[in-house]
């Protein structure tokens, strides 16, 4: 079953590396001959597709090569050791080294299925997950530029991130007791040669590198697949027919939540998005933009759910859309 399991896992993977060479080749190939066979709907999936792959892909390599790195260099001792056993002083730390942490949303996913495999606390881990691509430095350097060097934005998203993130992780923890994984690591590596401590370090560069290429392929298809909804949803759903909240304070914080879900968009960029709506929605509104899509869009969803149990991640998804849509109305009312 686990060899019929591997081959199952190399074939999709092989599927889904074609589409994106076809989306890629077609690109390039479809030229002016075919130009009139083809709607300006679909070519505008193809680079809206394209785009967020090529956006995505180098973050996702990055937390790749981390998990392996965890995966071979961090044992379980080393995780006892470093967190702490109270249950919030362990969200507290795990989101400050978040926020210190310069992560993309994609990328994040599997450096997070590591860690909890490894024995961090689904809680912690919660943590790391919502702060890593929300409020590290890139990201707060980026929003402070994209909004005319005004400190206020990205001091509100830091701040209001950070508070979120705590009470979402804090809530899991009381929710969930158990590591909420789909598989653990063990079961696809129970065939493979035990590690020992004197292993040289070339030997275990070798194991990392390999453990980083296997959680590539394992997280890449996932990537695609919701890469390409993303891409179709933005094509052929207009944006304003998400308006039918009205344009309040409410209305449109309900609006720019769903706008950032469904865009995708990477957490280093989306200010800028988030900035030319400045003239359309209230501040607040952008806000929750800002704090929301870097939590959970629709692409990272779907590589959620490929890791973790299906109840664990729709009740994340609720209680990252409530507590953000509640204390980015606070922000309006104060």
């Amino acid at each position: 079953m686990r060899q019929l399991h591997s081959y199952l896992i190399d074939f999709t993977s092989l599927i889904a590396i074609s589409i994106v060479l076809y989306f890629i080749l077609f690109s390039q190939l479809a030229g002016e001959k075919l130009s009139f066979h083809i709607s300006d709907s679909f070519l505008q999936l193809n680079t809206i597709f394209l785009s967020i792959l090529i956006e995505a892909i180098p973050f996702v390599l990055i937390g790749v090569l981390i998990a392996g790195f965890i995966q071979i260099f961090v044992t379980e001792d080393h995780i006892r050791r470093l967190i702490p056993k109270n249950r919030f002083l362990a969200v507290v730390m795990s989101c400050v080294v978040g926020a210190l942490f310069p992560a993309c949303e994609c990328g994040i996913v599997p450096i997070v299925r590591r860690l909890v495999e490894k024995g961090v606390p689904l809680h912690a881990g919660v943590g790391f997950l919502l702060t890593g691509p929300l409020i590290n430095p890139i990201v707060i350097f980026s929003t402070y530029m994209a909004f005319g060097n005004d400190s206020k934005m990205a001091a509100l998203r830091m701040g209001v991130g950070f508070a979120a993130a705590i009470v979402i992780a804090l809530i899991i923890s009381f929710i969930f007791k158990s590591k909420q994984l789909k598989h653990t690591i063990s079961d696809f590596t129970s065939s493979a040669p035990k590690r020992t401590r004197n292993e040289s370090l070339t030997v275990k560069m070798e194991g990392m590198l390999k453990h980083s290429i296997d959680e590539f392929f394992d997280m890449g298809k996932y990537l695609i697949i919701g890469a390409f909804i993303a891409a179709a949803v933005q094509t052929y759903i207009s944006a304003n027919s998400l308006f039918v909240f009205g344009d309040g304070v409410v209305g449109s914080s309900v609006v720019m939540m769903g706008l950032a879900y469904i865009l995708s968009l990477c957490s280093e960029a989306d200010a800028f998005i988030g900035a030319s709506f400045s003239n359309l929605v209230p501040s607040t509104s952008i806000l929750a933009f800002l704090v929301f899509g870097p939590m959970i869009d629709l692409k990272n969803t779907i590589m959620l759910l490929s890791m973790f149990k299906a109840r664990f991640v729709l009740i994340l998804l609720v209680l990252i859309t409530v507590i953000v849509f509640i204390s980015t109305t606070l922000v309006s009312i104060f």
